[in-house]
């Protein structure tokens, strides 16, 4: 068997070790969809059965890596089942070009498809560490350098993560590839819009623009869509929400700035249960969104950072470039 490294994270008194799953029995497997359903709960999407997903791990018969994130018991010992596990990702070898088939690794790639954590271990930044980890095993083990995955433009602590910190590449804008997808952090009425990424191991990456600029170049740039915050009256209370405030097609500068909401999924919470206008206001959000993105990509704009405000209203935007 390979011999494949672990990580240690101490976090104040936690500690959390990253590996590798390399079990060879189906039931080890569970635990990975029981936590996919605690993070994200919609149970009408799931993963493969449990013999699937063990058939499916590279260590056995298939090209799958699973990484779980467990976290130590109260002696600091580690114990690598279901109550212990606090995070996972999953993902498999996939081709680039369709054409040339499995004829040369240069044409392989990962798909990244499920990175999570346990919404009690949120606070510890185990999804930065997880995605570290992965890029470690992807180069050392697999021998593969270019990851994919697709994220929800809208959610601003992915795009941080994925476009500010790690310098993934947009490289379409893809219009509900999911259907209709429920669950703690989608809602069935919100189309499923998603960036498709590519995130290059070998490039080492520095933001665009380093933060002392942020503030100047956020004062500077046009916006092509921007947000207001306006307290809404319902009949059980008032909720102080990010809306749509305008949006501009005509733009043609050099460089220009996306706004999204700080915080798309506490929005999806909060305009659940209201009425049409409060409930419509994510999907607002995601149709003129759509829109921005969709004509400036067509332009010829590419995503090359992701910034925050550290001054005013809280606020969060995609800076975009022609090239």
């Amino acid at each position: 068997m390979i011999k494949l490294p672990e990580k240690l994270i101490v976090r104040g008194d936690k500690k959390f070790l990253l590996r590798v799953e390399d079990s060879s029995r189906a039931a080890d497997y569970e635990k990975y969809e029981n936590l996919r359903q605690i993070i994200w709960d919609f149970a009408d999407d799931h993963l493969s059965g449990s013999r699937n997903l063990l058939c499916e791990n590279f260590l056995h018969e298939g090209s799958s890596l699973f990484i779980g994130a467990f976290e130590s018991d109260d002696n600091g010992q580690f114990i690598f089942d279901e109550p212990h596990l606090v995070g996972f990702s999953y993902g498999f070898v996939g081709l680039r070009d369709k054409s040339l088939g499995f004829v040369t690794g240069d044409n392989l790639w990962f798909y990244s498809q499920f990175l999570g954590v346990r919404p009690d271990s949120l606070n510890f930044g185990l999804g930065i560490k997880i995605k570290e980890f992965q890029k470690e095993i992807l180069l050392t083990v697999f021998r593969v350098n270019l990851v994919v995955c697709t994220y929800d433009p809208l959610t601003a602590v992915n795009a941080y993560r994925n476009i500010r910190q790690f310098g993934m590449k947009v490289l379409e804008y893809r219009l509900a590839p999911y259907g209709e997808y429920g669950g703690r952090l989608n809602r069935q009425d919100v189309p499923s819009d998603r960036f498709f990424t590519a995130w290059d191991l070998l490039l080492e990456h520095q933001p665009l623009v380093p933060e002392e600029k942020i503030e100047h170049l956020l004062s500077q740039r046009p916006k092509a869509l921007e947000s207001e915050w306006k307290t809404i009256k319902t009949a059980r209370s008032e909720l102080e929400l990010q809306l749509v405030r305008r949006v501009r097609l005509d733009l043609s500068e050099e460089q220009i700035l996306v706004e999204v909401p700080v915080d798309f999924y506490q929005l999806l919470r909060a305009t659940a249960d209201g009425p049409d206008e409060i409930r419509n206001i994510p999907v607002d959000w995601r149709l003129k969104s759509r829109d921005v993105f969709l004509h400036y990509f067509q332009q010829g704009y590419k995503v090359v950072d992701f910034l925050k405000a550290s001054s005013g209203q809280p606020a969060v935007y995609y800076l975009l470039e022609k090239r």
